[in-house]
């Protein structure tokens, strides 16, 4: 018998048990249905997609939040396009950030940004960049921590500040750094003004953050005929998928899930397999093992928490309402969090070109106030917010619509991650258990992870052995694989970085690790943000300067700051010798900003090469590198 039949007989014993059908588990059910494997998927809901679900109320589509299917990970852009093919369209996005009764674009618009905030804000928030560049806030160890060191604490409670709250519910400075990190990744000050400032001249490649995408792919339909797509193909080969069906026990023996119970249509029954895969909130997991995991494990679930999310749709009688896809409501004085312009992410969402639907999105906690209104009190508090903020003329909406997800975002709070850790060091005794997705690993991950988790976890069940945890939102897309071609042991291509350590080169990567460790001990200053903001600064000290002489008038103020025009030619105390004086100061500034922090960089790089020395090749790089 040939490898190949042998591997066939070992997959044709096995048969997967998949809690949840949202995107992680209907991949895994997809994935291994390809490799000949047989699933039973259980949904608790009676619709699939989860979270990325598309609610159809009166031929009226809406997501659950919106979702861009954009991704760097080809096996997860393969399967999207084996799915839906043609189905996607490619979308320009517009999003906008409405704050203090203006609106700012996002991604970041110099004039925009400037003309909105006004020339004193905007002094006040390059000043406040200059300080946190000099003076960092340490330990980083919380949201408001890691953003003021990146943005600055002027821009931080302008912009941050009040919409993060409302996501969270809880104080900025209660939530962990490492949430920031994942979902703001790769983003600062300065990169937001490089982004909006420099163009690609087509010579180079052009480096994209994520949070500043300006083009993605989306379904004709909503994210939900992505997963009805899947369910349908899955079912269609012999899988089973179960709605309606509410898992209460999952059994457990010799370090084995053995099967599970589970309720729907007034009958409980068994469901039993080899291998199992659960996307199911942890807190519900463990709550759910039968026998009961020891105190400490079940006290570390309890303390895992979960921020619920309603969304409010209205029809409005009305062909266009306002251009952007959506639109984030950093306004402090109401309690909606974002607008959702379905119509404007595809026109196939709404039934009649003359109407408009808008998904107005509010984040709550289960049982809270919002989410114990009735729907028709919800509807009315909606449009009440719309015309408190002018957006929308509310004697156009014409019908509404209310759906609530609960346990929609897995909180990052001070001690998540010692209840994980508690919880991942005791699921690790069950063999045949994988968790996946964002609620089944309480990781804020996109779509497209969660995917990449269920791919993975399928491998596994194949014969590999990959570490699932170290696939999350902060994770690089191993673009050098994707550009090679190149594929890891298993044939996966762009996912080697998944791979667990191999033990000849854990003394290689604990050198690497202490040399970061080094490196971020003594962080390197950025020459062109520390440039700018030097020179934003003085430029405007200089131009507010003159203008106030200039309104203060008197015969001593024109003589007394003329002396400037000795240093900058054709400067004066007028409205154009401010702009004169403000283009001096900046380029002087500039110059000398970009060699102090160079200088700065310099000195601290032959220092940390120094104590480095030991690791002379490793550190030289990062030498080069630093400065």
């Amino acid at each position: 018998m040939n490898r190949d039949s042998e591997t066939e007989d070992r997959n044709n014993d096995k048969k997967a048990v998949i809690i949840g059908a949202g995107p992680a588990g209907l991949t895994a059910a997809y994935e291994l249905s390809k490799a000949g494997i047989k699933s039973t998927v259980i949904e608790k809901d009676g619709v699939v997609g989860g979270l990325a679900r598309t609610v159809n109320y009166r031929g009226y589509r809406f997501d659950i939040g919106g979702h861009r299917f954009f991704t760097k990970v080809r096996a997860v852009e393969n399967m999207w396009r084996e799915v839906l093919g043609n189905d996607f369209l490619k979308r320009q996005r517009l999003s906008r950030i409405y704050y203090n009764k203006r609106f700012f674009y996002y991604p970041f618009r110099v004039t925009n940004a400037l003309f909105g905030l006004g020339v004193w804000n905007s002094f006040l928030i390059a000043a406040s960049y200059l300080k946190s560049q000099l003076s960092p806030e340490l330990p980083e160890d919380t949201f408001d921590r890691w953003v003021s060191n990146r943005f600055g604490s002027r821009l931080y409670s302008l912009f941050f500040k009040t919409y993060t709250e409302k996501v969270w519910g809880i104080p900025c400075s209660e939530i962990s750094a490492e949430w920031a990190a994942q979902r703001i990744k790769g983003l600062s000050l300065m990169q937001a003004l490089k982004n909006a400032l420099l163009k690609d001249n087509g010579s180079e490649k052009k480096e994209t953050i994520k949070t500043l995408i300006d083009s993605f792919d989306y379904p004709r339909l909503g994210p939900g005929m992505m997963w009805e797509a899947v369910a349908d193909k899955i079912t269609r080969v012999g899988c089973e998928l179960l709605l309606n069906s509410d898992v209460k026990k999952i059994h457990v023996g010799n370090g084995r899930v053995e099967r599970i119970e589970i309720s729907g249509n007034e009958a409980v029954e068994s469901v039993h397999g080899t291998d199992y895969i659960s996307t199911m909130p942890i807190r519900e997991l463990i709550q759910k093992l039968d026998p009961a995991p020891p105190e400490e494990v079940l006290e570390a679930a309890a303390r895992l928490n979960y921020r619920d999310f309603l969304t409010v749709s209205l029809v409005i009688d009305q062909p266009d309402v306002f251009p952007d896809n959506w639109i984030y409501i950093h306004e402090p004085g109401v309690k909606l969090g974002r607008i959702q312009n379905f119509k404007n992410w595809s026109g196939d969402m709404v039934p009649d070109p003359g109407k408009t639907c808008l998904g107005l999105e509010y984040f709550c906690f289960e049982g809270d106030g919002l989410w114990s209104m009735s729907d028709p009190e919800l509807i009315e508090f909606a449009k009440k917010e719309l015309e408190k903020m002018n957006l929308v003329n509310t004697s156009l909406v014409e019908d509404g619509s209310v759906v609530r997800m609960p346990k929609a975002y897995p909180v990052y709070d001070s001690g998540y991650r010692e209840s994980l850790r508690i919880i991942r060091e005791y699921l690790g005794g069950i063999r045949n258990l994988q968790l996946v997705g964002r609620n089944g690993m309480h990781k804020y991950n996109n779509q497209d992870h969660s995917m990449l988790t269920a791919m993975l976890a399928v491998k596994n069940i194949l014969g590999a052995d990959y570490d699932l945890w170290k696939v999350n939102a902060d994770q690089e897309y191993h673009e050098e694989a994707a550009e090679t071609g190149e594929e890891d042991l298993y044939g996966f291509q762009d996912l080697a970085g998944t791979q667990p350590i191999v033990p000849e080169l854990v003394a290689t990567q604990r050198a690497s690790a202490l040399d970061e460790a080094i490196i971020k001990a003594f962080a390197r200053m950025d020459k062109l943000a520390f440039a700018v903001s030097v020179g934003t600064v003085c430029g405007l000290a200089v131009f507010l300067a003159t203008l106030v002489l200039i309104l203060k008038g008197g015969h001593i103020v024109g003589p007394t700051l003329s002396l400037l025009g000795q240093y900058f030619a054709g400067y004066s105390v007028t409205l154009k010798g401010a702009v004169i004086g403000f283009g001096y100061s900046f380029l002087w500034g500039f110059l000398f900003g970009w060699l102090f922090a160079y200088l700065r960089n310099l000195l601290t790089g032959i220092y940390v090469f120094r104590i480095s020395k030991g690791r002379e090749l490793s550190t030289f790089k990062n030498f080069i590198d630093y400065i």
